[in-house]
């Protein structure tokens, strides 16, 4: 992470979060005490930052300042609002096509998709405020620039956006193996989101629930998956060819 994307220092981190500033992760000193650092906790909890707990050497090698045992993490770029940014393309007349990710935790593998998305013509990511990966140099670096090309939202839990966009009639469709339809029998001409889930887990069972429709890719070879943003891209690209 670039020192410039960072803050240090207690005080400076709840003003920064109190004041709105948009903080990837919290990284705190183990076994930190006082009132300073349990405001700081409440107000992380509060507005669902992402926290951890490190040793000191950590913070030393994250910050060379007096950093008072806190360093945070700025996102390069402002979030926006999904429902704002979902009407915004039904106004226009276009099919929407968005992206919901399901607790994408690599950051080279979320700058391959927000890159792969943004070629495609998708109208916006949706990442949760818990458990997706941070915006950081390297993601950055992984999108080619893409990051600052295409809307992304943050939601308190993918089964917001979820509950939100099919209250805008765009359909919900996961990809996962739990299913014996194929992507290429899966209609994307109509307003689509896709969702793709975590490296390990895939879909949460809880939001898998709440799809309209599932569909998997066909694996002919030996190896049972495929690496997320390799599967993400022929979803999108089989939504670009029926939609061509």
């Amino acid at each position: 992470m670039n020192k410039a994307t960072q803050i240090f220092g207690l005080r400076a981190i709840i003003e920064a979060i109190h004041s709105g500033d948009t903080i990837e992760k919290v990284f705190l000193q183990k076994g930190l005490r006082g009132s300073l650092f349990k405001e700081l906790e409440q107000a992380a909890r509060k507005n669902r930052i992402s926290v951890s707990y490190v040793p000191i050497e950590k913070l030393n090698r994250l910050s060379n300042k007096n950093h008072q045992g806190a360093v945070a993490n700025l996102s390069p770029i402002a979030y926006q609002d999904l429902e704002t940014v979902a009407q915004n393309v039904i106004d226009t007349g276009k099919t929407p096509l968005f992206l919901l990710l399901d607790e994408i935790s690599d950051v080279r593998n979320f700058g391959a998709i927000i890159r792969t998305a943004e070629c495609t013509g998708v109208n916006g990511i949706i990442v949760a405020k818990q458990g997706a990966a941070p915006i950081n140099g390297d993601t950055v670096k992984t999108s080619a620039g893409a990051v600052f090309k295409i809307p992304i939202c943050k939601v308190d839990h993918i089964k917001d956006a979820v509950f939100l966009l099919q209250s805008m009639d765009i359909a919900i469709i996961a990809a996962t193996e739990k299913t014996d339809d194929n992507v290429y029998d899966v209609d994307f001409k109509v307003p689509a989101a896709i969702i793709m889930g975590s490296e390990g887990k895939g879909i949460n069972p809880s939001v898998l629930k709440l799809v309209d429709r599932r569909a998997k890719l066909p694996l002919l070879g030996d190896i049972e998956s495929l690496n997320v943003s390799v599967a993400c891209g022929a979803f999108l690209y089989e939504a670009v060819r029926q939609r061509m």
